[in-house]
């Protein structure tokens, strides 16, 4: 007796877990879970930031897993995995998710801002601020991250760009000053905004390379007449954007993946 009762509970345990597997409800996966706001978090935590690559198949599996948050995850959490019923129960709602992980993460080479050869430089800072309150232009959340460098003055931060790419807009923007918005070949569009300066007169359809100086980090913009500064502390604002299907430019939060970043940070004299 003992003997069936234990069968039919290790039965009846494969069955609840294929039916779990199966269920529509049970990966918070569709063909729009990259639209959502638990893609667009990021929360890769310090596994991820350690790693010297990040592995689109593996973040995907363990995102799955762990409910799109990977704070807690260890090293081996973010292994593709061997079998991966998500893929097997929904390969082309899983592909969709895959390819939206590979987009943020495949072309990544630099931090944004180098490390100075001298050893006076004041270091920059920054926190995840995603989705933090701000007010010009009406109640919003902040959809980026911001690299502070108030400890120097304006146009002392070179600014250097996080990838390859295309530049698709520069010039000034009333909320971003001075910007620059780049996309990379995976499609990620790259926003670097309140420049001091430019490091040449940058046009659309100018071809970037990871690392090239950009320009140098200011505190311009938040408001309409160009060449306004002064409104905030100097610092370079970092926004990440994909186009899906329903948005032109949906931001995800590009503060874990400055932190993998910072691995790879160039240095310069200054």
């Amino acid at each position: 007796m003992r003997i069936f009762l234990l069968t039919l509970l290790a039965f009846l345990n494969v069955c609840l877990r294929d039916y779990l597997i199966g269920n529509p409800d049970f990966y918070q996966l569709d063909a729009y879970t990259w639209e959502t706001d638990e893609f667009r978090a990021m929360a890769l935590g310090e596994a991820a930031a350690d790693a010297e690559r990040l592995d689109a198949d593996g973040i995907t599996a363990a995102m799955l897993r762990m409910e799109y948050d990977l704070t807690e995850a260890a090293e081996e959490d973010l292994k593709p995995p061997v079998i991966n019923p998500a893929l097997k129960r929904r390969p082309a709602e899983y592909r969709k998710l895959r390819n939206a992980y590979e987009s943020v993460i495949a072309d990544l080479r630099y931090f944004p801002i180098p490390a100075s050869s001298s050893a006076d430089t004041p270091e920059i800072a920054y926190e995840n601020d995603w989705q933090d309150r701000r007010t010009y232009g009406g109640e919003r959340g902040h959809e980026g991250c911001d690299i502070m460098g108030a400890k120097l003055p304006r146009g002392s931060y070179p600014v250097v760009s996080i990838t390859d790419g295309v530049v698709e807009k520069a010039g000034w923007l009333e909320m971003g000053g001075w910007r620059i918005g780049i996309r990379s070949p995976s499609g990620l569009y790259l926003y670097y905004a309140h420049l001091y300066d430019y490091a040449r007169d940058w046009q659309e359809g100018d071809a970037v390379r990871a690392g090239q100086l950009l320009g140098f980090m200011g505190d311009s913009g938040y408001s309409a007449v160009p060449g306004t500064v002064g409104n905030f502390e100097v610092h370079l604002h970092i926004g990440m954007y994909l186009r899906t299907d329903h948005y032109e430019e949906l931001s995800v939060n590009p503060y874990w993946l400055l932190r993998y970043l910072e691995k790879y940070r160039l240095k310069y004299n200054y």
